[in-house]
């Protein structure tokens, strides 16, 4: 018996229905339902005991250095579509998802109360005080939206139709311990060795590892670039443009607080054609150094999704709309911190004195919460001028008007298209947005996201094309001279976790392939203009986690197909 209280009824019952899908059925002549609906045997090794007790793995973003690495919790079902185990964490009061779990099938909710031991140290953990009545509310319900956190670590590369991982066994209590009441074994979780080993397997040839362009990686590299003078003034045009907005102000550092650091970034700014139109400088706070609860809270902030930009472009083309295009200038120094931070001085700009840093008054570009003040500050402008989010996307906006026209904006953190049938309305908008923000006016959009922007107004037909954005891709992993295919993917391709490296040396061998970044690349262009590759894409992104030779070539592939 799993020993929950009435409240939790649905969730045993979705975990009886997952369990019956995958268990022969009398009306189907003792066939699976899993296996007649997916095609595929199902797997059991992932089941496990509903009601029992679990450790789920905190990640080190969550916890401090002194922190249990597990936490309590209590198992609820199965994750179908979605990754892991459903868990409820008592001490959070809320629904977890986690890959990494460790079972105790033997023990309920009563046992969660009970100290366990270290396999390491033989010392007991401190597990959270929880009673039957803290589990659920005082009235004995549980709330119909239960707040869900996703474990984000990352995929292991499961064949797809077994959405559970296969996660290693428990090892059995020592011996003279009892099972059930007894002080408990909580292995360590076991951490990848991936990348600490040497290849000589792929020469560089195969793929390029160095900045596109040959941009400056930092600020001494930029003092001996062949064009110094223009990365100089780019750093400068930055400086000044954060003395205006008083971003920061130079004080010395207080007893007992810590400066974060910075690095200057640069990049090349291109048109459509590739051309070089501005060499960029950003100075960039190192926000890894960063606290939770210290240096920062919330930070997810949202970006206009690109089925919004296809539909509004669709109806772009459609209605004979116009369509604009905006930038704004150091979008996330327009955000305002809620919280004491201060960083040391910028490289090559230093005020000489005696431990001098600088106070950051407004938001500045690595600062983890940044997109999220830069947005919260955008929202409240738009908001007050009278736009509308819409219910499916939070980055388009909408004014209506009495005389039947509309203004749309989207905005994707600091580019914005502004769509509309009256010119006037628009440019309205437009002195509005400037007069709040540094704003420049880009006039017709001609590209988005890298994206080049093609209309034909005359017959209302647009296009979108990622030409050049995939020749850059090409380049970088060297398959710029391949050979084209006619197919995303060839059938001889039997791609299986099988194909997957198992010793040191083969991991060693792929440790150096940039698997993951091709991948990523690909899935990019897949999203945006090229759905034809999205199964291939699919196929190999499976394998992320611990790529193959032949999982490596499959990506050629594509890359070739394109």
């Amino acid at each position: 018996m799993a020993k929950l209280p009435k409240p939790f009824w649905g969730e045993s019952v979705r975990a009886a229905c997952y369990l019956i899908n995958r268990s022969p059925s009398v009306p189907l002549d003792f066939e699976v339902p899993e296996k007649l609906w997916s095609g595929k045997d199902p797997s059991y090794s992932h089941l496990r005991v509903f009601g029992c007790l679990a450790y789920a793995h905190v990640s080190k973003e969550l916890r401090q250095k002194l922190d249990a690495r597990t936490s309590p919790c209590i198992f609820i079902g199965y994750g179908d579509e979605e990754f892991g185990y459903r868990l409820w964490d008592p001490k959070e009061k809320k629904v977890i998802r986690s890959r990494n779990v460790v079972f105790r099938e033997s023990q309920t909710i009563e046992d969660i109360e009970k100290p366990t031991i270290s396999q390491k140290t033989n010392v007991a953990l401190q597990v959270p005080e929880a009673t039957l009545e803290s589990f659920v509310r005082n009235d004995d319900t549980v709330p119909e939206d239960i707040p869900e956190v996703e474990d984000n670590e990352e995929d292991d590369g499961a064949e797809q139709g077994e959405p559970q991982p296969q996660l290693p066994e428990v090892p059995e209590p020592s011996q003279g311990q009892d099972d059930g009441g007894s002080p408990q074994i909580v292995p360590e979780v076991r951490k990848s060795e991936r990348g600490r080993i040497p290849s000589g397997r792929y020469p560089e040839s195969e793929y390029l590892l160095l900045t596109e362009d040959g941009e400056p990686e930092s600020f001494h590299e930029a003092l001996s670039h062949k064009d110094k003078e223009k990365w100089l003034l780019a750093m400068q045009d930055e400086m000044e443009s954060l003395q205006k907005n008083q971003t920061y102000e130079i004080i010395e550092l207080p007893r007992g607080k810590k400066a974060l650091k910075n690095k200057w970034v640069f990049k090349l700014k291109k048109d459509g054609s590739g051309k070089v139109v501005k060499y960029k400088a950003r100075l960039v706070v190192k926000g890894f150094q960063q606290k939770k609860g210290i240096d920062f809270d919330e930070i997810f902030s949202p970006v206009v999704k690109m089925t919004s930009i296809r539909v509004i472009l669709g109806l772009v083309a459609s209605m004979n709309l116009e369509l604009e295009q905006m930038d704004v200038k150091t979008a996330f120094l327009h955000g305002d911190l809620e919280e004491e931070i201060y960083m040391e001085q910028p490289e090559g700009f230093e005020v000489s004195g005696d431990n001098l840093v600088c106070k950051l008054k407004k938001s500045l570009y690595g600062l983890k919460q940044a997109p999220r003040q830069w947005y919260k500050k955008f929202d409240s402008c738009m908001v007050s001028r009278g736009y509308k989010k819409t219910a499916a996307d939070e980055c388009v906006y909408i004014q209506k008007f009495s005389d039947g026209n509309f203004v749309a904006l989207l905005l994707y953190v600091d580019d914005i298209l502004i769509v509309g049938k009256d010119a006037t309305k628009i440019n309205q908008l437009k002195n509005e947005l400037s007069k709040s923000f540094y704003m420049k006016d880009l006039g017709p959009a001609q590209q988005i996201l890298g994206m080049q922007i093609t209309r034909d107004r005359e017959n209302r037909r647009l296009w979108l094309s990622q030409e050049k954005y995939i020749e850059r891709v090409l380049a970088r992993f060297n398959m710029n001279n391949a050979k084209p295919v006619s197919i995303p993917l060839a059938n001889h391709f039997k791609l299986s976790k099988s194909l997957c490296p198992s010793s040191k040396e083969e991991i060693g061998e792929m440790s150096s392939v940039p698997y993951s970044s091709a991948v990523g690349s690909l899935m990019y262009a897949m999203v945006c203009t090229r759905p034809d590759i999205a199964h291939a894409v699919g196929m190999v992104s499976r394998f992320l986690s611990n790529p193959g030779k032949e999982h490596w070539e499959a990506v050629k592939w594509i890359l070739r197909y394109l």
